[in-house]
């Protein structure tokens, strides 16, 4: 059987799906060729690389900062309302799509090849993420080496690297509490070391003049893609087991953080300044628009990572379930994360003697500045640091082993005949690859092209993917036939909910981001420092190159096909012959029909009697069927 498939895999042949009986010969039918793509060797493989996947930094450093700027506790109405609407609908369907098929975001537009633009969209989009992703997790293991020292480099001034200005921010205590502390003409130890130490962004005079590579920094970039190499070398078989680990890791430091947080003095200060509710806020859609955008982006939808996992499951594995367990888990560990993290900032504002707002901040800011100060306040601070960053490191490398191998899986399944036997020397050439791409960002500028990378490569570009893609499955494809795939699939139909959400509610909010996103556009900015037109423009086209795929893919197809310009349209909207589940087993119902060997004009049983019996997904086929003729009649 192994040397069958090696004989396959080293020249291309003629697809199994599309050979005649006499064309096989002794070939076995039962031969497995899709074998060697690879699954999850354990049943929770998959749920824990999906957690891994959606639960990011974002849920750090992100959730928290919107939660407490767009009402506080009323935040929650719309965003666990567009988790209904957008989210999960929307992971549910990229799911799907994935294990159904069993491929990659570009294979999988066999579905309708016209659209398989979308598909390189997102390699597109997920490539650009990566680059910078893994930038940030370099700075992360900067600061998590940093921490293994008796005293945090950011605790005092007095270095090389500090200002006059620089100013230890410790309240002075007196017997009425902490001095307030005039924080707008100083600076922090801790905001110093980030920007002039780590960054040394005082090198760079502006993005046009990135200035020398930070060799400290190139070092730590390095060993990120090392380890996320070392991690993804087997594909899954070795990522799935990796986030045994990094998925549920950081739930026990988060739980620890959590805990030492809510007993510091003041912290129940910053968690009331978090949760308190400001029911006006739901009067601007400033706040509904923050919500959806939270959603979207902090559940991973549109970069292929979800779709690839899936891609990796047993048929039958159930999704549905799946996709409530992560949507549901992914926003409870944001406002835990909220908790974790307001509950140290009170404590600082306590100590500084300053209103919670002046501390808090988002992003980087929060990571790599504020949290690090407070860190510094605690008793056993490097021990607290360390455990911070490392939690930052799990949460990080989780959604980067999902990137790459969404890379890797798309590329193998155009090429799986060359490239699946040679699988790790491929994802280690893309990690060179991108290693080199991203020396940029080592320099001394290297903050700025980081940041124009993170505001234009995944944002409108994205948005037009995935209602691209939405579209296309639930109209052009067809709500009816997507939603037979599921019931053969799983062995029931998605209800109206799920229908209403994919052919409607879904896509009108995806647009109203897209529109709310284009009007209230912003110039990039990193500080006081602001981007000049040239470096803009090459945001915009960023962002650009991403829709324009959707097209050009769409142009590709059509000269593929022949006839008149509308009878090529069609055909190249059409399912390919051999599009549905790739292993024989599972073709049940109409999808017999294009297997090897199915002359009967009745398939499903020539498929009944090859594998015995009927099972419970073959009554779903036969019931499948049975549909599908009262149509044809009721057409007729």
């Amino acid at each position: 059987m192994k040397k069958l498939q090696g004989a396959h895999l080293r020249k291309p042949v003629t697809p199994d799906l599309l050979m005649t009986p006499s064309d096989q010969g002794d070939v076995d039918l039962d031969a497995d060729f899709t074998a060697d793509r690879g699954n999850w060797t354990g049943k929770l493989d998959f749920l824990l690389s999906c957690i891994g996947y959606c639960v990011g930094l974002g849920n750090v450093w992100r959730f928290p900062y919107r939660a407490y700027t767009n009402g506080g506790g009323a935040f929650l109405v719309p965003y666990f309302l567009m988790l209904a609407i957008c989210g999960i609908p929307l992971f549910f369907l990229e799911l799907s799509l994935g294990q159904f098929s069993s491929l990659g975001p570009l294979a999988v537009w066999k579905i309708s090849p016209l659209f398989k633009g979308a598909g390189a969209a997102m390699l597109l989009i997920v490539g650009l993420v990566a680059i910078y992703y893994n930038m940030i997790i370099a700075y992360v293991l900067f600061y998590l080496f940093a921490s293994l020292t008796s005293d945090l480099p950011w605790e005092h001034c007095g270095n090389w690297w500090n200002t006059d200005l620089c100013l230890e921010h410790r309240g002075s205590k007196n017997g009425n509490g902490a001095l307030p502390l005039n924080l707008t003409s100083t600076v922090s130890p801790s905001e110093e070391y980030w920007s002039r130490y780590v960054l040394h962004i005082q090198g760079s005079r502006g993005i046009g003049s990135p200035g020398q590579i930070r060799w400290n920094l190139c070092l730590c970039l390095l060993l990120a893609w090392l380890i996320v190499f070392l991690c993804i070398l087997k594909g899954v078989k070795s990522s799935g087991k990796v986030v045994y680990f990094t998925a549920t890791f950081p739930y026990l430091i988060l739980l620890m953080l959590l805990v030492r947080g809510v007993t510091l003095p003041g912290a129940w200060k910053g968690i009331q300044f978090y949760l308190t509710p400001q029911f006006h806020h739901l009067l601007s859609s400033k706040v509904w628009i923050e919500a959806a955008l939270q959603i979207f982006y902090s559940l991973g939808v549109g970069f292929g990572g979800l779709l690839t996992f899936a891609s990796y499951n047993t048929f039958h594995q159930n999704i549905y379930r799946d996709t409530f367990i992560v949507t549901l888990g992914n926003a409870i560990t944001s406002i835990l994360a909220g908790f974790a993290i307001f509950s140290v900032l009170g404590y600082m504002s306590q100590e500084l003697g300053v209103p919670v707002d002046q501390v808090a901040k988002a992003g980087p800011g929060l990571a790599f500045v504020v949290y690090p100060q407070a860190m510094t306040m605690l008793p056993l601070s490097p021990f607290w640091s360390f455990l911070f960053f490392f939690m930052l490191l799990t949460l990080g490398l989780d959604s980067q082993f999902a990137f790459l191998e969404t890379i890797v899986t798309a590329v193998a399944d155009e090429f799986p005949y060359y490239l699946r036997p040679k699988k790790a020397v491929f994802s280690g050439l893309i990690c060179v690859a991108m290693y080199l791409m991203g020396l940029v960002l080592t320099t001394d500028g290297g903050m700025y092209w980081l940041v124009l990378l993170d505001d234009y490569s995944a944002s409108f570009g994205l948005m037009v993917v995935v209602i691209t893609t939405c579209l296309a499955v639930t109209r052009v494809y067809g709500i009816q036939r997507f939603c037979r795939d599921i019931h053969m699939m799983l062995g029931f139909k998605p209800g109206l909910y799920f229908r209403a959400c994919w052919l409607f509610l879904s896509p009108a909010t995806l647009l109203a981001l897209l529109v709310y996103s284009i009007v209230k556009y912003q110039p990039s900015e990193y500080g006081s420092y602001r981007f000049p037109a040239w470096a803009e423009l090459l945001g915009i086209l960023m962002g650009l190159l991403s829709c324009l795929m959707i097209p050009a893919g769409m142009l590709v197809a059509v000269l593929r096909e022949e006839g008149s310009l509308w009878e090529r349209l069609q055909q190249a909207s059409r399912p390919t012959m051999d599009w549905g589940p790739s292993l024989e087993e599972n073709r049940t119902g109409m999808y017999v029909a294009t297997l090897a060997g199915s002359q009967s004009p009745k398939p499903l049983m020539v498929h009944m009697r090859k594998y015995g019996g009927i099972t419970s997904f073959e009554n779903t086929a036969i019931e499948v069927d049975r549909e599908i003729a009262e149509e044809e009649e009721s057409m007729m």
